[in-house]
């Protein structure tokens, strides 16, 4: 089941929480499922997490999935329960007990600034997983990427799934 995609690193992420709770978007665009959902879906814990990653620097696809994904309740800020990484894309999603932040309700752990509002999408943040971020003249760690990508950062385009155990 697609949980995300982000086709280019456009500004579409850049929602309120009220939206990525619900969700918005096609499954054949720019897409996410909703946090309600996801929620719902992963409480029971059966299901793993894969992403998988075009690098903007050699178009070539890469994996990361992790054995273990649950989102908590909103009255938690559907708090990240994520392990067991496998893959060739690098383990820097694997941050647990991140919770969700958007440009309209800050809950990561920087004092300093609000993270989603920062790199232009709101997702579990502050980690080196940027999949929701804006792909713009940023610095390289507020740009749509994910850190220990072979060939660089950048980001072409991006998908989550959930997949049965």
């Amino acid at each position: 089941m697609l949980i995300q995609q982000n086709l280019d690193g456009s500004k579409f992420f850049n929602r309120t929480w009220a939206e990525f709770k619900v969700g918005f978007g096609v499954s054949s665009g720019n897409y996410w499922l909703g946090n309600e959902l996801l929620s719902q879906l992963t409480a029971a814990g059966r299901y793993k997490l894969r992403f998988e990653l075009q690098s903007r620097s050699n178009g070539n696809w890469y994996y990361a999935e992790y054995s273990t994904f649950r989102v908590l309740t909103e009255a938690d800020n559907y708090r990240l329960q994520v392990a067991g990484y496998s893959g060739n894309a690098g383990d820097v999603f694997g941050h647990n007990g991140k919770m969700f932040t958007t440009y309209d309700r800050d809950n990561d752990p920087r004092s300093t600034e609000n993270c989603a509002a920062a790199t232009g999408g709101g997702f579990w943040h502050c980690t080196r997983a940027d999949v929701n971020s804006v792909a713009d003249n940023r610095p390289a760690w507020h740009a749509f990427g994910w850190d220990d990508l072979p060939g660089g950062r950048a980001l072409q385009s991006s998908r989550m799934w959930l997949q049965c155990k």
